[in-house]
């Protein structure tokens, strides 16, 4: 399989984000590092041959950072409501002159609890696309019915737009994103600003931004999911240093899937990764699903995704800490 494999990599052709740059993705090192016994090691049976249909592998029943029980929430004022609500609005970052627009999830009842903080999911959208891009692929409706059915606890998630399309290099999305719109987000609403609370995701270029923004800043992020991930052809160089320079208890949970039928690039990207993921022993989940490089894909695995990202959240009762 991973003659295969290099043979498909040295033949592809790829620009600024993989599948649009004109350089090919390097064959990832034979060598693979010795795992920390400290940590434990969850790679799925979908690793072996991952253009092969997956048996679905649940969540690694620990993980390496330590999240602990969470308390139940302070009692306050009943709210009878099951809508959240999505707030759309622009930040001006005057350090870099520029501005960001993104919306921002609430979960039910978070303006009726004013002591209760939650948990921050940022989700970046695919190329050609911006923030909207969730709302048609029904981000809000799916966290709406799972709270309120209390099989996944409530959560803001913030949906930043990325104007640019060119390399991670040319594009200022991840300043404003890390220099702005975070530290914005962690001081106007009521979010609990640990690495464990907040996690970082994407679909296609989007999930480029994702491995490129929680790998290199892995002490800000817990969790990182890459949906059809298309890694930037800049970052190819720094990925392998990322990984090993990241601890291995604190190692984020990572999440990788793609369609069968998704673009050859596409694929290519996600399983030269994959691939650097096993060699290093790290935990991780991959699935190859059925479908394309579309939002009918993601909106049919959206509810998965949200499942993966809450998981580590959820305790019984919602119970979210109060700062």
């Amino acid at each position: 399989m991973k003659h295969a494999l290099f043979a498909v990599i040295t033949t592809l052709i790829a620009l600024n984000v993989v599948g649009c740059n004109q350089e090919t993705l390097p064959s990832p090192s034979p060598t693979a590092t010795q795992p920390s016994t400290a940590s434990p090691v969850f790679i799925p049976s979908a690793t072996a041959s991952p253009f092969t249909t997956p048996t679905l592998a649940p969540s690694p029943t620990e993980t390496s950072l330590a999240y602990q029980t969470l308390p139940p929430p302070s009692q306050e004022t009943a709210c009878l409501t099951n809508k959240g609500t999505v707030e759309i609005s622009q930040l001006e970052v005057k350090e870099l002159g520029k501005t960001i627009d993104y919306r921002v999830y609430l979960p039910p009842c978070y303006r009726e609890s004013s002591s209760q903080s939650y948990p921050v999911l940022y989700l970046i959208h695919g190329q050609s696309f911006n923030d909207d891009q969730w709302d048609r692929l029904g981000v809000d409706e799916t966290l709406d019915r799972l709270i309120a059915a209390h099989e996944l606890p409530p959560f803001l998630v913030v949906m930043p737009r990325d104007e640019m399309w060119g390399s991670a290099e040319e594009d200022p999305f991840d300043e404003l994103l890390l220099q702005g719109l975070l530290p914005f987000i962690d001081s106007h609403y009521r979010t609990l600003a640990d690495r464990r609370y907040r996690a970082i995701g994407g679909l296609s270029r989007g999930a480029g931004w994702a491995a490129h923004l929680g790998l290199s800043n892995w002490e800000l992020f817990g969790a990182i999911g890459m949906h059809s991930l298309a890694l930037f052809w800049s970052d190819i160089p720094h990925v392998k240093k990322w990984l090993d320079e990241i601890p291995p208890e604190a190692m984020p949970r990572l999440y990788l899937d793609a369609g069968q039928n998704d673009r050859p690039e596409i694929l290519q990207s996600a399983a030269w990764f994959e691939e650097l993921l096993t060699q290093r022993n790290i935990a991780h989940e991959w699935y190859l699903f059925a479908g394309y490089h579309n939002e009918e894909y993601w909106s049919a695995h959206l509810e998965g995704y949200l499942r993966w990202y809450g998981a580590e959240w959820y305790s019984e009762g919602d119970a979210i800490p109060a700062r």
